[in-house]
């Protein structure tokens, strides 16, 4: 049997496929093509999510929070495979590396570095995500870092959903970067 699901292609939504990623990228955290199909019925056309669920509603109509839900684990993903790149592979130490980039101050500080490149429906989304009552207090940042990070969050998983997966890993790799200057 040959065909997407017997090299590592992804299957796309109209029946073709995603080319295989070569040996540098496949597995890659953010390189969103994971492999196997992906149904993408509430996803954006064409997008390829890394796992068969997709989410119950198009990316546009998700709730902010919702949104930042997943955009939470997928820039965790992202950090901790950034930090894995590293040459220090102690658990320890790259727990520490990781926090650096998770907290919310950061979160807020990468948006705040991000923000002039975001596209018009970019910033709506990062908007409405700071504007979502979570309902919750933050208990160790203040409650601006906390709405920017949650905002951070929601374009991550719009990024995501939305099957913008090269917009979303240029925009973390910039973001790393700048941060990290």
């Amino acid at each position: 049997m040959t065909g997407p699901e017997t090299t590592g292609g992804a299957l796309l939504p109209d029946g073709g496929s995603e080319p295989a990623a070569g040996p540098a990228t496949q597995g890659s955290a953010v390189s969103g093509a994971p492999a196997g199909p992906a149904s993408a019925s509430a996803a954006e056309p064409g997008s390829v999510l890394w796992f068969p669920e997709p989410p119950s509603k198009p990316a546009r109509l998700l709730p902010p929070l919702a949104l930042a839900y997943i955009g939470d684990a997928v820039f965790e993903v992202a950090v901790r495979q950034h930090v894995i790149a590293r040459p220090n592979l102690r658990p320890h130490h790259l727990h520490r590396l990781s926090t650096k980039y998770v907290s919310a101050k950061a979160q807020a500080g990468l948006l705040a570095l991000l923000e002039p490149q975001l596209t018009e429906d970019e910033k709506d989304v990062v908007r409405q995500g700071r504007n979502a009552k979570s309902g919750t207090i933050p208990k160790n940042a203040n409650v601006q870092d906390y709405r920017h990070a949650t905002a951070f969050e929601s374009l991550i998983g719009y990024l995501y959903y939305t099957g913008e997966h090269d917009r979303l890993r240029s925009l973390i790799a910039h973001g790393f970067e700048l941060y990290e200057q």
